[in-house]
């Protein structure tokens, strides 16, 4: 689910209109800020809707909310991955990928799956960034708005 936007194997996520996937995914964003566990803020970004690939657009969505962590210290970012890590398995995720990044800073990613909700996440430690932070990005499996309606796009 996680590996790309363009995947043929993003599982269905059922039926549902944007806003109420929208309210779901940004629930799942709001439990991992729990499992962060130190204090910061998170960007105020709410969730966007974007295609399913190869599938009618007035029909088939999936949901994305990207946003930040930003801890109050920037010693919290080594803390926070790994409450995310220990704490994710326990609430359904399975991480598929944790460990440093192609990039030239190699910053540490989590890579995670959560089958129940229909959900993956693709976390990245920023702490060369001025000011250090989590950037988190959660997207939904491919949802069915329910008979006679269309996607609402936003």
């Amino acid at each position: 689910m996680t590996s790309s936007t363009e995947s043929d194997d993003v599982p269905s996520a059922g039926t549902s209109t944007s806003r109420e996937a929208a309210d779901r995914t940004e629930s799942v964003s709001s439990r991992l800020y729990d499992l962060i566990g130190v204090k910061g803020k998170a960007s105020d970004s709410g969730p966007g809707v974007q295609e399913c690939s190869g599938k009618d657009r007035d029909t088939y969505f999936r949901i994305f909310h990207k946003w930040s962590f930003y801890p109050a210290s920037a010693s919290d970012l080594d803390t926070a991955m790994r409450h995310l890590r220990d704490g994710m398995p326990e609430h359904g995720w399975k991480i598929v990928e944790y460990g440093p990044d192609t990039s030239r800073n190699k910053n540490l990613t989590l890579v995670a799956d959560n089958d129940e909700q229909k959900v993956g996440v693709h976390i990245t430690q920023m702490k060369k960034r001025n000011p250090p932070k989590l950037s988190l990005m959660v997207v939904s499996g491919c949802y069915r708005v329910p008979e006679g309606q269309k996607v609402e796009h936003f």
